[in-house]
């Protein structure tokens, strides 16, 4: 167990990382992830006071459709990265990162007050719910025998609520970061430990720590807030520039829009790129260099890759050499080894989508 923003998190269970890991690609693990941030967003002008704190667009959602999206700053930083539905209930529902906890919800918080105070329809609601992450190949299969709604309805990034083994009141959403299929269930937090068990009584669920989440997520190309994007990054050279909405763009209505939208038609110094390695694992904050031994930029998540059986990372290089196939080193316990500049993810992902 790790302290972490206030909770006590379990690194791992009974199985190893790698075993957790594999499992995970293999069958479906699952996690407890109650200490991410919950809020409903509520009121008439719930949709304009989220979309002055994000990039994206969140008035192009469709009913119980979600969308990756970034709290920025005026700078053009990012401050959190989140996901907002759209509910057919009349609000919107945040689930955003507990070492943000704080941050996030003093900033919503602020923009709520400043929005009431012009007399605008908005309110605010921490979530009290537990929430629970199943994820893996075989997850709807395990998930579906406790559901009387069809899963084959729900594609990645949308959601509904719906009774799941007996408790009522849950928001199922297809989402989760690991790259496979899978979803996130906000439960009730009395109900929280009878629908894990319930979940775990199926033999192709195993409970995963924070080790085999990490893990995933980086073979995913997906980004841990704090390590791989943070106020100093902006969603551009963070590789995340998909995340601002067209509309958006071009009204340059959100914060940091009149730093951010310029990168996106001209050149930024540096970029988010993957990187596969040799030799010993890579970790965050070893230096990258060019292959005449200067310094290019920084690692900010590395493993060995258990589904690969190699090392990945990922990091900032200078923007010449963010092209995947350049040759570069990495320097490991002042030792130098070789590296590639890497598309991502470095494990294809099998979200559910409708064909």
């Amino acid at each position: 167990m790790v302290a972490f923003a206030g909770w006590s998190l379990p690194v791992q269970y009974r199985d190893s990382h790698v075993d957790s890991h594999l499992h995970t690609r293999r069958h479906c693990s699952l996690f407890d992830v109650s200490h991410m941030l919950q809020t409903k967003i509520f009121g008439g002008d719930r949709v304009k006071l989220m979309e002055s704190l994000v990039v994206g667009d969140i008035a192009e959602l469709r009913p119980n459709q979600g969308t990756l999206s970034l709290f920025t700053n005026e700078t053009g930083g990012i401050l959190d990265d989140l996901i907002v539905t759209n509910t057919s209930e009349g609000y919107l529902y945040v689930v955003s990162n507990a070492g943000c906890w704080d941050k996030d919800l003093a900033l919503m918080q602020e923009k709520l007050k400043e929005f009431q105070n012009r007399g605008s329809d908005v309110g605010l609601e921490v979530v009290d719910n537990a929430l629970l992450a199943l994820q893996g190949p075989t997850a709807a299969k395990v998930l579906q025998t406790g559901l009387s709604n069809d899963l084959k309805k729900l594609p990645f990034m949308t959601s509904a609520v719906m009774d799941v083994f007996g408790v009522s009141g849950c928001r199922v959403t297809r989402c989760g970061y690991t790259g496979e299929d899978g979803v996130e269930i906000s439960v009730p937090a009395a109900k929280a430990v009878h629908l894990a068990t319930a979940l775990l009584e199926n033999p192709e669920v195993k409970l995963a720590g924070l080790a085999a989440r990490d893990s995933l997520r980086l073979e995913a190309g997906l980004c841990l807030y704090g390590n791989d994007i943070d106020e100093h990054t902006t969603p551009v050279e963070g590789s995340l520039g998909w995340t601002l909405g067209k509309r958006r763009r071009a009204a340059m209505d959100f914060p940091g829009a009149r730093v951010i939208v310029p990168q996106l038609k001209g050149q930024v110094k540096r970029r988010r790129v993957g990187l596969t390695c040799e030799g010993a694992p890579v970790r965050a904050h070893c230096p990258i260099l060019n292959t005449d031994g200067t310094v290019i930029g920084a690692v900010t998540s590395g493993c060995p890759s258990p589904s690969l059986k190699k090392n990945v990372a990922m990091g900032y290089v200078s923007s010449e050499y963010s092209r995947p196939g350049t040759q570069v080193l990495v320097e490991v316990r002042r030792k130098q080894q070789r590296a590639v500049v890497s598309k991502m993810p470095f494990v294809p992902t099998n979200y559910y989508i409708l064909k």
